[in-house]
């Protein structure tokens, strides 16, 4: 692990806040890219005031945000050393071992994701953790895959695609098509895919990955897909289009103007 990320580690384990740190996403599951940041998790038993966040950031980092909560409690900040960008995510303990049981041991379902964070906890580099709490949570996952759990993802996501009797997520996009209402539509796939991708990982009980590189992920480790697989997916998203980040800038900018 590099040195500047030990450092930065060993400042975050003075908090008496803090219970456990991990390393997680593309770094942890070895498949980080010349974009990829580091992304490191903090589980706490009570907030870690902004101003004791901020000095210790400052230290490492001239360009930084402190105070995220648009995606969770977090900060992000650029290690100068290092010249790369760390993620970091402040989680409560209490929280995050009770998502862990509700999901794994009573086998609730979501509307997509239902193993995100299982996932996320499975690929775990855990660098700080006294009281072993995280690494007994982790312990858990080596448990066989639930056939109950994989059975209620399967039910609830399917149910949401097409099955229910109203407002599947079908019967919304074939609305919003006869409205011509394109904004709609992109929005009811995305909510599609998010449950046609939670039906194959559960049926073929692996862990849910997340949002990124998902055909690839799937074509590399699930031995169970539907036919045509990647072929409807690419029909249904037509991307990528060379012009989508100009686009996007200029909707921000006319945005910005108003």
């Amino acid at each position: 692990m590099n040195n500047s990320l030990n450092i930065i580690i060993n400042q975050y384990k003075g908090f008496n806040e803090v219970k456990a740190i991990a390393i997680g996403g593309s770094s942890a599951a070895k498949s980080a890219d010349n974009s990829s940041d580091i992304d490191m998790y903090i589980f706490v038993d009570k907030e870690i005031p902004l101003n004791k966040r901020e000095t210790l950031i400052k230290n490492f980092s001239s360009n930084y945000e402190i105070g995220c909560d648009y995606f969770g409690a977090g900060d992000e900040f650029f290690v100068d050393k290092m010249e790369q960008q760390l993620d970091v995510m402040y989680w409560s303990k209490d929280w995050f071992e009770n998502t862990v049981h509700n999901i794994w041991e009573k086998h609730q379902p979501s509307n997509g994701y239902s193993t995100c964070f299982l996932h996320t906890l499975n690929i775990f580099e855990i660098v700080h953790d006294t009281e072993n709490w995280l690494q007994n949570l982790k312990d858990k996952l080596k448990m066989p895959y639930s056939e109950e759990l994989a059975q209620n993802i399967i039910k609830r996501n399917m149910m949401l695609m097409k099955d229910k009797p109203f407002a599947s997520y079908y019967e919304q996009i074939e609305k919003a098509i006869k409205r011509e209402d394109n904004n709609s539509i992109n929005h009811r796939i995305a909510a599609f895919l998010a449950s046609y991708f939670d039906v194959i990982f559960a049926k073929n009980n692996i862990l849910h990955p997340g949002e990124k590189r998902l055909v690839q992920f799937a074509k590399n480790n699930c031995k169970i897909l539907p036919e045509m697989f990647e072929e409807n997916i690419n029909k249904l998203l037509a991307q990528p289009n060379p012009d989508t980040l100009n686009i996007l800038s200029n909707m921000v900018d006319k945005l910005r103007k108003l």
